[in-house]
């Protein structure tokens, strides 16, 4: 296994919900949607196809996993999945959950509303609630 250390944006906008086999689960801190962040626990990888076969295909399993999971718990009208990496260059894939009254509504989520804070009760619970689901 290579040596994987979590990029410093990621780790001050996420906190650890659990691992995959590849992957590290992270919850976004902004309430404003459910929002979860994989990323694969390899080294120095920025896109999708620096990854070997197997890695690929494990990360489409976890990636429709997690989305299908976090689909059916909070019943979301549409799931978003993706890889940008414009901002935070390490290889990270978006799993949001969104829904026809969230206020980015049919745009994309990032820059349309600030990000809104998790309670510390609130976060605990997400975490929870989302860790049962994916475990």
């Amino acid at each position: 296994m290579t040596d994987f250390t979590l990029h410093p944006q990621l780790a001050k906008d996420t906190v650890f919900v659990t691992k995959l086999t590849l992957c590290r689960v992270l919850l976004m801190t902004d309430a404003t949607y459910p929002w979860l962040v994989l990323v694969p626990e390899l080294g120095d990888i920025r896109e999708l196809h620096q990854l070997e076969g197997e890695d690929q295909q494990v990360l489409m399993q976890e990636i429709t996993f997690v989305a299908a999971k976090l689909e059916a718990l909070v019943g979301a009208d549409k799931m978003n999945v993706a890889a940008l990496g414009n901002m935070v260059p390490q290889l990270h894939i978006h799993v949001i959950a969104r829904f026809e009254s969230d206020p980015a509504w049919p745009g994309p989520v990032w820059g349309a509303v600030p990000a809104r804070a998790y309670t510390e009760e609130a976060l605990e619970a997400q975490v929870e609630k989302l860790r049962s689901c994916l475990t």
